[in-house]
C-alpha cells in the first residue's frame, strides 16, 4: 500500500534557470503538441517585442530632437552628430545608432520574453547589455591602427592597452557573470559559457563588413532555435535583428561594434542556455576556428567566390554602382623639334677668334 505524504509536506521545488532546460531536454516536445506550440508562441512573442523596442529605439535616435540628447550621454565634450557617423564600403555616409537601438530591443525582449525563466532573462539582458556597452566604447574611442587579435595582442606586448583589448576582457567578463546568473556552478561550465558568450559576440563583430551580413547570419541561427528549449532568447535575436535589417541593407545605418557585438553576445546566451555541454563544446570550437581563419582569409573573398553565399550576402542589398564613362583625353601634343646647337667654348684672354 502507497504511503501518502502529509498535507503539510512542502511541494517540490520548481526547476529555474538552466535547471528548466535540462528539464526540457530530458521531455522534448512532439511536433505539433501543445507544449511544441507553447513553445513556438513564446518565441513569437519575444520576437514581436524585441522587433517593436528595436524600431522605436532607432526612431527616437535619429530624430533631430533627440541628437543632442543622446551625444550628452556618449559624447560631452563634442555635440555633433558626427561622432556617430561612418564610411561604409561603398563611401556613403551611414550613422552607428543603429547599434544602441538592436541592442535596446535585444534586452526589451529578454527581459520580456513569455514562458522563459527568470534567471535565463537576466543572463541574456546581461550578455546583451555588455556586448552594447563595451563595443560602443570600441566605437566612440577605438584606435584605427590595431585590427585582429593579432594587432591588440602585439599591441599589448608592447606596453599598450587598446580600446579592442578592453572590449574583448569586458565582454568575457559579463559573459561569465551571464552564465553565473543562469544557474550555472561549475567553474568549467562558467568558464565554458563566458567564453562561448564572448567569441560569439566577435565573430558577429567580423562578419558586420558589409550591409545585413551580421544580421542575416544571426537570423539564420536563431529561427530553428526557436523551436529549442529557449525560444524566447531565440526570439528576441531574431525579432530585433529583423526589425532594423531594412535600414542596414538600404545603407541608412549600420551596427557599429555597439550592434554587433550585443547582437553576438545575445546569441552566445541562448546557445549556452540551450546546448547541453558536449553542443556548447562543438559550438565554442566551430567559432573560434572561424575567428583564428578570419586572421588569413578574408570572408568577403570566400562568400563571393561561393555563388550560394554570394547570393544570399547580395539578397535585399543595393546594386553596385556602375563604374561611371571614362573620359576621353587629348592626344599630348609632339614636342616641336629643336635645332642643335653648337657648344660655345669660353673664349680665353689673349685668344684669337676660329676660323670658320
Amino acid at each position: 500500500m502507497a504511503v501518502l505524504p502529509p498535507a503539510w509536506a512542502p511541494a517540490a521545488p520548481r526547476p529555474r534557470g538552466i535547471a528548466a532546460v535540462r528539464r526540457a531536454h530530458r521531455r522534448p516536445a512532439a511536433p505539433g503538441s501543445p507544449a511544441a506550440l507553447a513553445r513556438l508562441g513564446g518565441g513569437a512573442a519575444s520576437a514581436a517585442l524585441g522587433a517593436a523596442a528595436a524600431r522605436t529605439a532607432y526612431r527616437l535616435l535619429v530624430s533631430p530632437r533627440q541628437a543632442g540628447r543622446v551625444e550628452d550621454v556618449f559624447h560631452t565634450r563634442q555635440r555633433s552628430r558626427d561622432v556617430w557617423a561612418r564610411t561604409n564600403h561603398r563611401g556613403a555616409e551611414v550613422t552607428l545608432l543603429e547599434g544602441p537601438a538592436l541592442a535596446f530591443g535585444l534586452c526589451a525582449g529578454a527581459a520580456l520574453a513569455p514562458r522563459t525563466p527568470r534567471r535565463l532573462r537576466a543572463a541574456a539582458v546581461m550578455a546583451a547589455a555588455g556586448g552594447a556597452v563595451f563595443g560602443a566604447y570600441d566605437d566612440l574611442a577605438g584606435e584605427p591602427t590595431a585590427r585582429g587579435f593579432a594587432g591588440h595582442l602585439g599591441a599589448l606586448t608592447r606596453g599598450r592597452l587598446t580600446t579592442g583589448t578592453v572590449k574583448v576582457a569586458g565582454i568575457g567578463a559579463t559573459g561569465v557573470a551571464a552564465a553565473a546568473l543562469s544557474g550555472r556552478r561549475r567553474p568549467g561550465d562558467l568558464l565554458l559559457d563566458g567564453a562561448l558568450i564572448a567569441a560569439t559576440a566577435n565573430l558577429c563583430n567580423l562578419l558586420d563588413l558589409r550591409p545585413g551580413r551580421a544580421a542575416k547570419a544571426a537570423l539564420a541561427v536563431a529561427a530553428p532555435a526557436l523551436a529549442g528549449p529557449a525560444p524566447g532568447l531565440a526570439g528576441a535575436v531574431a525579432g530585433a535583428a529583423a526589425a532594423l535589417l531594412p535600414e542596414d541593407l538600404a545603407e541608412r545605418a549600420m551596427l557599429g561594434d555597439c550592434g554587433a557585438n550585443a547582437l553576438g553576445a545575445a546569441l552566445g546566451a541562448a546557445a549556452a542556455a540551450s546546448l547541453p555541454r558536449p553542443a556548447r563544446l562543438a559550438a565554442l570550437g566551430a567559432v573560434a576556428g572561424l575567428t583564428l581563419a578570419a586572421e588569413f582569409v578574408s570572408f568577403t573573398e570566400v562568400i563571393e567566390a561561393t555563388p550560394a553565399l554570394r547570393r544570399l550576402d547580395h539578397l535585399g542589398r543595393r546594386p553596385a554602382d556602375p563604374p561611371g564613362p571614362v573620359a576621353a583625353t587629348a592626344p599630348m601634343p609632339r614636342p616641336t623639334p629643336q635645332p642643335a646647337r653648337r657648344p660655345t667654348v669660353p673664349r680665353q684672354r689673349g685668344a684669337r677668334e676660329p676660323h670658320h
